[in-house]
């Protein structure tokens, strides 16, 4: 705005100032000619006046051209204009007329008489002063155009400013796509693009990728459309049962089964103390009854090995053997124990059982009436814990049903509780005063046969079908976690201090119960501390139970001699040690078992009897013996000839044995071969069937 309004007062003093120029180039040109008529003396004289007049009027053009005229010498200019308007042929000295007054007179008479005034059809011949002005004005003119130009073009930008900022930031996006497609076309008509070649390769793959995401965007729409269709069934669901629902009656429930609850485990907590205090007593009593056999079996023993060395290092040796045997009472109570067996055995005729494989754990009458007094005061004990207690507080039975009404009554917050998780809890103290008195090792009692055992099962598989509702069958899940809360710790306490590994029976049943648990339980971490407490007992076992003495050749032949006896009784006693190692096959590692049965028990015990023997039946029954009691799985998988690398010992005894005896003892070496073969080493096996010419002995054997 400012520069336009600039602009046109500007041109607006210039104006003023060319009509003031050209009405003082006038006046001046009325005053050369009153010169002319009036001054006609000399020709210098009007020559010196022409030149005056001349350099003062150029002067006065400098001075204007020069400054801009204020409004004062405008005023001036238009005065001394209608001054010569007024007086037509003179200026009058007297300027104090009223010129407006004058000027208007003159105008109307010269409008009265301008049809009186003379035409002139030729131009009158311009003087230099009126050329000089003309061009001073034509270049006056040039530059207020260039000015004027200068002027639009501002005022043009200015508008475009003002518009910019009228309209909206999205208009004024469109005005500059449009300014920039109008200055693209501009372009385009200079100089137009390069398109790219049309590939229909690349736009059909672009189109593809398009398409998949448009799919992928659909599908991801109709997923949240799903879920909100489902989010409002649930929520109609459930605003269904709360309508129906009763809310006084769920309140009292609820708050009935809160106060049951509390009132449970404040009295669980307080007989916790008992429980765990005749718990402790029981495992005491057991430990010591195991300790003491334990103690009885080593220094028998001993006694007898430190009898034998004083025997052989004094050659007190008698006809019968019995000479020195009443000097020992240990001895003589170990020999009265072991005829009793004996005795037992005979009358129950058992076959295939050899001195030494019977587990020396007979107690003396003594010890037995105190370990069986102990044992009946703490089950006495334990049935008076729950004395003082309700029913619905000691029963299992009971504490089941009363959350069996809950899961029928309300399911969903029955599962939402996690119920499942906090029952095993409950029943631990419950289930553990009933386990006091158990000991699966002296006679094994299947654990579906507990009273416990069936309340559970009963609750998890009742109620209509209710558990199979859900999907993950929690209520499934408590009785395994039960057993590892409850009954594993129980049985890992037995196995660490109370199991005795020699006792083929106390094996037999512990195997059979772990086995039962594995498969309620499947693999844990109780679990495995479980076999890692049976390893560690073993290795035990193995280091202090298992002694083979060695003899000379002359005292072992003399199978009436103590030297032969024992050393007999001792091979069996390993015998049966690495027969109940290999009753574990499932439960243990194999390597593990390797290490144990194979490489520690047979290769460091049983083979240095095994070798000193002479190749005869008795050897023969041996090393039977020791095969039978390999799992036959082992062997299946066999394929290269030999058998596994811890028998290559053992492999070999046998094929030196059937070699040595194949001149005397056809049928006998016959048998070792198909040891050999029972075993896969059938590389041997074939080599000692050419060499003797077995096949037809063997094919009777296997008959």
């Amino acid at each position: 705005m400012n520069t336009g309004s600039s602009g046109g007062q500007s041109n607006k003093n210039k104006e003023i100032f060319q009509c003031d120029h050209k009405m003082s180039s006038s006046s001046n040109d009325e005053n050369e000619s009153e010169d002319d008529t009036h001054l006609s003396d000399s020709e210098d004289s009007q020559h010196s006046a022409f030149s005056n007049q001349s350099g003062s009027s150029l002067e006065e053009q400098h001075a204007l051209s020069a400054e801009i005229p204020d409004a004062s010498v405008i005023r001036e200019a238009r005065k001394k204009r209608k001054l010569a308007r007024a007086g037509g042929d003179f200026i009058p000295l007297d300027t104090s007329v009223d010129i407006q007054q004058a000027s208007s007179d003159a105008d109307s008479e010269y409008e009265a008489d301008d049809h009186k005034r003379r035409i002139e059809f030729a131009p009158k011949s311009k003087s230099l002063k009126q050329r000089m002005a003309e061009e001073i004005s034509s270049l006056e003119n040039e530059d207020s155009e260039e000015s004027q130009d200068d002027d639009d073009e501002t005022q043009e930008m200015w508008e475009e400013q003002q518009l910019r900022k009228a309209i909206k930031i999205s208009q004024r996006s469109d005005l500059d796509v449009f300014t920039s497609r109008k200055s693209h076309h501009m372009k385009i008509k200079h100089k137009p693009p390069i398109l790219p070649p049309v590939n229909l390769g690349i736009i059909k793959k672009k189109l593809s990728a398009r398409l998949k995401s448009f799919q992928e965007i659909h599908r991801s729409h109709q997923r949240e459309y799903e879920k909100l269709v489902y989010d409002i069934e649930c929520s109609k669901s459930v605003i269904t049962n709360l309508e129906q629902s009763n809310s006084a009656v769920n309140y009292k429930f609820y708050k009935t089964m809160k106060t049951y609850i509390e009132n449970l485990a404040d009295c669980l907590n307080e007989k916790i103390s008992v429980i765990d205090e005749l718990e402790l007593a029981m495992q005491q009593l057991l430990q010591q009854k195991a300790h003491t056999l334990l103690m009885r079996r080593q220094d028998d023993l001993q006694s007898e090995a430190a009898f034998i060395q004083q025997l052989t290092s004094n050659s007190r040796i008698s006809a019968n053997g019995n000479v020195g045997v009443d000097e020992n009472t240990h001895l003589k109570e170990c020999e009265s124990r072991r005829a009793y067996r004996r005795q037992m055995r005979e009358s129950s005729e058992k076959i295939g059982h050899h001195e030494g494989m019977s587990s020396d754990d007979e107690m003396s009458p003594l010890q037995a009436t105190d370990f069986q007094k102990g044992r009946d005061d703490i089950l006495k004990k334990c049935q008076t814990i729950f004395d003082d207690v309700l029913e619905d507080f000691c029963s299992i039975k009971c504490i089941l049903l009363k959350f069996q009404e809950w899961r029928e009554k309300f399911p969903d917050s029955y599962y939402e509780a996690y119920i499942s998780l906090c029952l095993p809890t409950l029943l631990k103290p419950l289930i553990r005063t009933k386990l006091i008195g158990w000991n699966p090792l002296e006679e094994f009692i299947n654990l579906e046969q507990a009273s416990w055992y069936k309340e559970i099962k009963t609750f998890i598989y009742s109620g209509d079908g209710l558990e199979s509702k859900q999907e993950d069958h929690s209520d499934q899940k408590m009785l395994p976690i039960v057993l590892v809360k409850t009954v594993i710790p129980i049985i890992a306490e037995l196995v660490e201090h109370v199991w005795n590994p020699l006792s083929s029976s106390q094996t037999c049943n512990l195997v059979k119960l772990c086995k039962k648990i594995l498969k309620e339980c499947g693999p844990s971490k109780a679990t495995k501390e479980l076999l890692n407490f049976a390893v560690l007992r073993l290795k035990k076992a193995i280091d202090e139970d298992v002694y083979i003495p060695l003899y000379p050749k002359s005292a072992l032949d003399d199978k009436s001699l103590p030297h032969s006896k024992f050393q007999e009784r001792q091979f069996w006693s390993a015998m049966k040690l690495l027969s109940n190692i290999f009753c574990w096959d499932g439960l243990i590692q194999e390597e593990i078992l390797y290490e144990l049965g194979l490489e520690k028990v047979l290769n460091r015990y049983l083979l240095l009897i095994l070798l000193q023997a002479h190749p005869e039946s008795n050897n023969v029954e041996k090393c039977r013996k020791v095969v039978e009691c390999f799992p036959e799985r082992w062997f299946k998988d066999l394929k290269s000839g030999s058998t596994l690398p811890q028998l290559a010992k053992f492999s070999n005894h046998l094929s030196h044995s059937s070699d040595a005896m194949c001149h005397n003892f056809r049928n006998e070496a016959s048998e070792i071969v198909l040891l050999l073969m029972k075993i896969k080493a059938l590389d041997a096996a074939d080599i000692l069937i050419k060499k003797h010419g077995l096949e037809n002995l063997t094919s009777e054997t296997k008959t």
